[in-house]
């Protein structure tokens, strides 16, 4: 077998098995994000209204993906807040979710797994 078939093959196996990959991925990162509380306020998709008409607590992952969209500071930010928590005077999510601020989980999540989640959660469309 030459390089060049080789090298097809190789980029061929790697393509399918990216599925496997990304859902291997996205199992660990949900089981990550049960583990630290995460999922005690978000989801991944917008889902139902509370009785006031808003979202649970937090918004869906997908929401903040999409408002983070393209800033190259948001992974940085966004574990930041993770860690830190939000100062509900300055919530950017006002009016749209039930909850006024982020807690700190600092004490629920390292900064290395905040980091990694952030960057899974960024990722989705």
């Amino acid at each position: 077998m030459n390089s060049t078939s080789l090298s097809s093959l190789t980029l061929f196996a790697l393509v399918a098995a990216a599925p496997a990959w990304a859902a291997t991925a996205d199992d660990a990162m949900l089981q990550l994000a049960n583990r630290s509380g995460c999922m005690t306020c978000h989801h991944i998709d917008p889902g139902a209204k509370g009785p006031d008409g808003l979202p649970p607590i937090g918004p869906a992952w997908r929401e903040v993906a999409a408002k983070y969209q393209g800033q190259r500071d948001a992974k940085a930010k966004l574990t930041t807040t993770v860690l830190a928590g939000s100062n509900p005077y300055e919530s950017h999510w006002k009016g749209k979710v039930s909850g006024l601020a982020m807690p700190p989980n600092k004490v629920a999540i390292t900064e290395p797994d905040a980091r990694q989640l952030v960057q899974w959660i960024l990722a989705l469309k």
